[in-house]
Order: structure tokens, then sequence, then C-alpha cells
């Protein structure tokens, strides 16, 4: 196992010891791609979610926030082409019966598939001579619909047919003309919406890299066709600006122009920006101009009209969009990857991860310096209810002794350690620690507050 294989290794186990995020239904064998938020995890998950909406709805004047249904029905779906074209490339392993996706069959023998048609996937496994994982012959491919299909009350008939939505963007567009009539908004305008989407991936892998239940934050920026340009030259930019917020390594970023034939067909231009993770650089995020295919696709087939027209000079046109799209579980893993740190503390290997105070579960951690003396206890509850009060998300932790809390707060990312001891009781100072550096200071109590809010902005 080679060191960033052994990296993913330690930030999977630290995350389920540590409890962030668990394997969905463990107890019975566990459910493939699918993952369970645990206490820690639904913090940072929160945190971060939280300062999207901030920074993208809530500090402009000029986006709207929506919350759609999970469950579409097939009409809109049919109208968007997932159903007819939402597919992967599988092909089977003639002794096993096990289906693969041919992409990955071909990546993991050093051939790239972008740009593939069915037909030359086909002719780059037959030229290469590629087998299964096990060894073995491979049979034709198919192409396998990733959604996620249901039927809706008692009836069998193709009305009742439904799906488990494959991506925000669509009940975005199915609400254009909800939003237009009840907030009136002037174009350019944005939605926004954090939700849960489904694909039926054959091989989810790379822990919450790939998988089959995952959350989605995404906007559809509706603009006049003529200034597509300048915007998406824009959103690149606030897309930049926040993957440095929230503490993502700038340095494992790159931003990859996607050429015509690797496009999605509803995009006339499209950056993937991708992420170095442990396995290799992946994508994290993408940017595309989606022109106007989406509510010109929805009108046609809804039959409904959902042009625009301009109020100050009369102009009629559909809008054209750009769509920043954001995977909430991947930036979970890229911000996990950039904080993952070990150093030497006292001759031991200390893991500790280096996240940003916004994200972070716990932005401070309150310890009595020993639990079994009530005047210390007393003291130190007083220190983390006016900590709490101000900061939230504040860990109380007499667990062990203080180098073990030390160190356990380190691995969950908490910032900084308050630690009331016996020389608080008379001259009204504590000690706080700093994760990274693990250096400490004395600071009285009644300047704590302002304190920890200084150190807090980055």
């Amino acid at each position: 196992m080679d060191n960033q294989e052994h990296l993913m290794e330690k930030i999977a186990t630290l995350c389920k010891h540590r409890g962030f995020i668990f394997q969905s239904g463990e107890l019975y064998g566990g459910l493939a791609g699918i993952y369970d938020y645990g206490p820690l995890g639904s913090l940072l998950k929160n945190n971060i979610k939280n300062l999207w909406i901030k920074k993208f709805v809530e500090d402009r004047d000029d986006m709207f926030l929506i919350d759609a249904a999970i469950v579409m029905g097939e009409q809109p779906l049919t109208a968007s082409g997932h159903v007819g074209g939402f597919s992967d490339p599988l092909v089977v392993d003639i002794k096993t019966g096990i289906e693969y996706r041919v992409d990955h069959l071909l990546e993991s023998n050093g051939i790239n598939p972008e740009g593939m048609t069915i037909e030359d996937m086909g002719q780059a496994l037959k030229k290469h001579s590629v087998l299964s994982p096990e060894g073995n012959t491979l049979g034709d491919i198919r192409e396998f619909n990733l959604m996620l299909k249901t039927q809706l009350g008692s009836s069998s008939d193709s009305s009742a047919t439904a799906y488990l939505r494959p991506e925000t963007a669509q009940g975005i567009f199915l609400n254009y003309k909800n939003i237009m009539d009840s907030m009136h908004p002037k174009i350019p305008f944005g939605v926004a919406q954090i939700g849960k989407a489904y694909r039926n991936e054959i091989t989810p892998r790379n822990f919450i890299f790939r998988i089959r239940e995952f959350e989605q934050m995404e906007i559809e920026y509706f603009i006049h066709p003529q200034v597509w340009e300048a915007q998406f030259e824009y959103w690149r930019e606030e897309i930049l600006e926040w993957c440095d917020m929230i503490g993502i390594d700038m340095s494992k970023l790159q931003e990859i122009e996607v050429n015509s034939t690797d496009r999605a067909h509803y995009s006339k231009r499209t950056i993937d920006f991708e992420f170095n993770f442990p396995f290799g650089q992946k994508e994290l995020y993408g940017l595309a101009y989606r022109t106007d295919y989406d509510l010109v696709k929805h009108a046609t087939y809804s039959k409904t009209n959902l042009r625009y027209v301009d109020p100050s000079n009369g102009e009629t046109y559909i809008p054209h969009i750009i769509e920043p799209s954001m995977g909430l579980d991947r930036t979970i893993l890229a911000v996990l990857a950039s904080a993952y740190r070990e150093d030497e503390v006292d001759g031991n290997t200390r893991s500790y991860l280096a996240l940003h105070p916004q994200v972070a579960p716990y932005k401070i951690a309150v310890s009595p310096l020993v639990k079994n003396k009530e005047e210390l206890v007393q003291k130190a509850r007083e220190v983390f209810g006016m900590l709490k009060s101000q900061f939230g998300n504040v860990a109380w932790d007499d667990n062990g002794n203080i180098g073990k809390r030390y160190r356990r707060q380190d691995e969950i990312g908490t910032p900084f350690c308050v630690v009331v001891d016996y020389e608080t009781l008379e001259d009204g100072m504590v000690s706080i620690r700093d994760r990274n550096t693990t250096e400490q200071e004395r600071v009285g109590i009644h300047e704590l507050a302002d304190y920890v809010s200084n150190k807090l902005i980055v």
C-alpha cells in the first residue's frame, strides 16, 4: 500500500473512530455506497451547508433558496433526457456474472476513456485484451440507467412511475415559473438548493467520493444570453473563493476545461474543478453553461410559456443558465484530506485535523484539569456556559487525563482547548491551547470570549 492509499485509510478510520461517518446499516453488513453521518460529521456537514447558504444566498440580493421534492415524476425526467440517456456503460464478467463499469476498467488498465463512444470503448477492451479484475473474459457492453425507480400509490400503470431525483437541478427548473410568478425577480437572478440526490452506481468506491445517496449544493443562475461569458468567469471566481474560504488546499485544486466531446449534452462550456484526493485527481465541482436547453425542453414538454419579458425594454427571451454544482460529500472529503496532519509531540506521533475554524465541528473544548474536584468542575462549567452561549458548538470534555483530551480534540479538529486549573480559582485566568501549534497561553476569563473571537477570524 502506497502512502496516498494509506492516507485514505487513515482518514476513513478516523471518521469512524471519532464519530464523523459510518457505513449505513453496518449492524447488518452495510449498504455499499451509502453512508450515515455521525454526531461530529453532522456538525461538520451543517457548518459547510450554513456557510454555503450565507455566502451564496444570505449575503446576496439576487438569490432565492428552495427545497424541492426528492421524488420526481417520469414526464419531467423524460423532458430533461434522464429517462432516455442517463446511463453508464457496463460489461459483465462471463465467469462470475459480476458487472463492471467499462470506463473504470479502462482507467485501471491505463487507458483514458474520455471522449470515447460505446463503440470506442468496446474496441479498446478488445485491442488491449482487458479482462475483469478476477482475470476473466468480458461480455458485451450494455447501457445501464442510473436512476432509482419507484411506484407511487397502488397503481402499476406508467402514470404511477416515479424516480428518486438523480440531481437537484431539475427541481429548480420545474419551479422557475413559480418563482417568477411569486417573487417577480429581474434577470439576472439565481435559485439555490441543497438536497439529496440518488444514482444507482454499479461500483461505488473511494469512501464517500462515489456513492449512491449523496447531497448536492447547486445554483442555477438565470441570465441574458449575451452576457454568459462574463457571468461564467464571475462564477468561476466565486467557486475558487468558496474553496479557499472553507479550507480546501488550493495547491491540490486544478481547473480542467472540458472538451466538446466530454461535455454534457446541454452544456456549451464546462470547467471541472478537480482535487488531488489520496486516490488521485478527480472531479470535485463543476461549472457549466447550460444555455437555454433545460427551460426550452420543459416548456416544450409541458406546453407552458417560460419566456421572460424584460420590464425595462419589453425584450422577450428564454433565459440562459450558468450552473455552479458542488457535491457536499465530496466537499467534506476534500476538506478532510486538506486538513489531515501528522507531527511529533513529546516523542509521539500526533494526528490532527487542521480544519478551518468556520467548519470545525467544535470551535472550543472546555475541561476542568481534573474531574473529581468540585470547585474546578463548577468553575469550568461556568466558562463552558459562557463560551457556548456565544459560540454555539463548544465541547465539554473531562474524559481521561488532560493529555488524552488534547489528543482527542486535536484529532477531531477543535481549534482551541480551554482548561480550568487550580490557579484559575486564584487569579481568574485559564489556559488556552492552540490545536496547530500546541502552544498555550494564560487568558483572563473576562477576556476569553474576545480572545477566541479574534483567533477564530482567519
